[in-house]
């Protein structure tokens, strides 16, 4: 009869209850043990800032390209048609067929031109005035949905413009104030060329929430500003909206297709290469160097764990006689440090999330502490300060931070399971 295998004795096995049991009594904090207990909650507030600061900043970031990103395409055409052979005499045409291309929203035809414009109060300041028709803007969303006073009805007709609210401010005007616009290019008489001067009439005052074009960009019905800029009949441009602003390389060909005649296609990955490509970089640096902070906690974790393997040698050595392994040893200072690090990381995620869903409000908060303006509207193009977390790049610092704290344990834990118990028993 053979005989049957030995029993495994209940919570010997590898992370048993008496290993956490250990772990968890290293971890308390006793009168003796204070210098090893403040490490260990330097380590913890260290990796919770770490994580929580990373979440924060990677977060605004985020949120600080993805609303610039709306503002600009809000504003601006995704494709922009230039002619070549000739001027653009048959805009109506080529936008008509442009727009029957799929994937493209609308087609704008578009005059444009630099002025200074100048009101009741000021010197005066350098505008964009775009002309477009008043069934053309009524597709511009984040123009027509945000305006603030005055109507965009009867725009054609109105013979008057629409400016910017933080223009408006600028120059002390209101809906039906007269804003004077002063043209260069202007009219040729027998003394030379003079500018062009005109006063409109306000009647309609929006803000789209970027400080850039609520101060520079003034509409005007396109007719008029046909004749103001001196292009009856032609515009210089057509702005082509798409659905999918990320896909425009795919329509290039299809839009020189439908016009029908020579033109020049650019996109706003183009106009716009060397802000996002700034915001690029800076995101990636900063990110560098805020993971620091997580790994100088980390090494906190290292100090504070072989302090506690210095501290507790006897009691190692106790729990070698006694029978436990150098692995059961290891794995309870792994613990020791593990726990440190998950609980840090877990509180800064939570930190991170709260101060990212009331970032505007705490924004306000320390404006009103320090009696300063906090990220400035006129520096940074944004009225409010943006967040928008994104769960990937969350979870990449999760797991970046729990690795490095797991990480951080692997050396401590390994100096303690290798202790002879002989010779920490022996200067005792």
């Amino acid at each position: 009869m053979s005989e049957a295998p030995p029993r495994k004795l209940a919570g010997a096995g590898p992370f048993s209850a008496f290993e956490r049991m250990v772990a968890w009594r290293y971890l308390r904090s006793r009168r003796k043990d204070t210098v090893i207990s403040v490490i260990s909650l330097i380590s913890f507030v260290g990796i919770m800032l770490g994580v929580a600061t990373l979440i924060i900043v990677m977060a605004v970031m985020n949120g600080f390209r993805a609303e610039l990103l709306t503002r600009i395409l809000g504003v601006n055409g995704h494709l922009i048609v230039q002619p070549i052979d000739r001027v653009f005499d048959d805009y109506a045409e080529v936008a008509g067929r442009i727009e029957g291309v799929e994937g493209v929203r609308y087609a704008i035809p578009l005059v444009e031109g630099q002025v200074l414009a100048s009101g009741r109060i000021g010197a005066g300041t350098g505008a964009l005035v775009r002309g477009v028709r008043e069934t053309d803007m009524a597709k511009l969303d984040l123009v027509y949905n945000n305006v603030r006073f005055g109507t965009l009805e009867g725009f054609d007709e109105a013979d008057g413009v629409a400016i910017g609210r933080r223009m408006a401010d600028n120059l002390g005007l209101a809906v039906g104030d007269g804003i004077q616009l002063v043209a260069p290019e202007g009219d040729v008489t027998p003394f030379g060329v003079t500018p062009r001067q005109k006063i409109y009439p306000v009647v309609a005052i929006f803000e789209v929430g970027m400080s850039e074009y609520d101060g520079s960009i003034i509409y005007m019905p396109l007719q008029e500003a046909q004749l103001y800029f001196n292009s009856e009949g032609v515009v210089q441009s057509i702005e082509v909206f798409v659905n999918d602003p990320d896909a425009v390389d795919a329509l290039r060909v299809p839009v020189e297709v439908a016009a029908q005649r020579q033109i020049y296609v650019t996109d706003w990955r183009q106009r716009n290469q060397t802000f996002f490509s700034a915001l690029q970089v800076e995101r990636n640096v900063m990110f560098m160097i805020l993971t620091l902070i997580v790994l100088v906690a980390a090494l906190n974790i290292i100090s504070g764990l072989i302090m506690l393997v210095k501290d507790k040698g006897r009691d190692i050595a106790i729990l070698r006689t006694m029978g436990a392994t150098s692995g059961a040893v290891m794995r309870i200072f792994m613990m020791t440090g593990a726990a440190i690090g998950v609980t840090g990381t877990l509180a800064g995620v939570a930190l991170g999330i709260v101060v990212c869903l009331n970032v505007e409000s705490i924004r306000q908060f320390f404006s009103w502490l320090s009696g300063t303006t906090l990220f400035n509207p006129e520096l940074y193009f944004l009225s409010q300060l943006p967040a928008r977390m994104d769960v990937q790049e969350t979870v990449s610092v999760v797991l970046m931070a729990l690795v490095l704290s797991f990480v951080a344990t692997l050396f401590p834990a390994w100096r303690a399971s290798k202790l002879d118990p002989v010779e920490a028993l022996r200067y005792e």
